[in-house]
């Protein structure tokens, strides 16, 4: 297995805009990630990411092209397309969002069901029909989160704190696993930068071999926040 520098995770990414939500938007899934940061670079198109955490608040973060936002984990997050937003999302701890790492934010009365949970988070397993319909279940339980935003302050980072704790206490089983993948990720990446520095003046020793990847080489996937096109270094592509 390649990794990509740093451990890091680049997907090509199209925001959901086949059609509008219950909210009016053309956008994808509120979602949080319990351990890793994430950046978007604006491609093409323009649109916003929502970001919300309960110290900060609410902000509406707009995207086109050259823009550049990075979020912490633990920030509830949802993409919004105003015209055909097309952004590169930079994930760190590649592999982990695949793992549990992250979830999609469809309110109290679904987590505390965790059948009904799975069932809304497999939609896409349908294809984009599926991805639509489980991006319209999250947007009401984003719609109930903003009126808390816009009405009472106190009951919005409340529900926040709980949505993040819930979800760090189901995780929290799968520690042994999440950290076999930072082992082998940017861990190992991090192991092989110092060993190259602590060999100095010496040879640099052993490399690894020029990567050359297309995007989406595995097919068009239908995530949380769109239509994803991932880099795969493993993936063969002409030099």
């Amino acid at each position: 297995m390649t990794d990509l520098i740093g451990g890091i995770g680049l997907t090509h990414l199209k925001v959901y805009d086949q059609r509008p939500g219950p909210d009016g938007e053309t956008a994808g899934c509120p979602h949080v990630h319990a351990l890793t940061d994430e950046a978007y670079y604006g491609l093409s198109g323009t649109g916003a990411i929502d970001l919300h955490d309960p110290d900060t608040g609410y902000r509406r973060v707009p995207l086109q092209p050259g823009a550049f936002v990075q979020f912490p984990p633990g920030t509830l997050h949802r993409s919004v397309s105003f015209d055909g937003l097309e952004v590169l999302a930079i994930m760190g701890n590649s592999g982990l969002a695949e793992r549990g790492d992250a979830r999609i934010y469809f309110g109290p009365a679904v987590d505390d069901d965790p059948a009904e949970y799975t069932r809304l988070r497999n939609l896409s397993a349908r294809g984009l029909d599926g991805a639509l319909e489980r991006r319209d279940a999250a947007c009401h339980a984003h719609m109930a989160l903003m009126e808390m935003w816009r009405t009472d302050r106190d009951a919005y980072a409340a529900e926040l704190r709980r949505f993040s704790d819930r979800h760090r206490a189901d995780l929290a089983p799968l520690h042994d696993a999440l950290s076999a993948v930072l082992a082998a990720g940017p861990e190992m990446q991090a192991a092989y930068s110092r060993q190259r520095l602590e060999a100095l003046p010496g040879a640099l020793g052993e490399t690894p071999p020029v990567v050359a990847a297309m995007a989406g080489q595995g097919g068009t996937l239908f995530g949380m926040c769109g239509l994803l096109r991932q880099v795969d270094p493993d993936g063969e592509a002409p030099l």
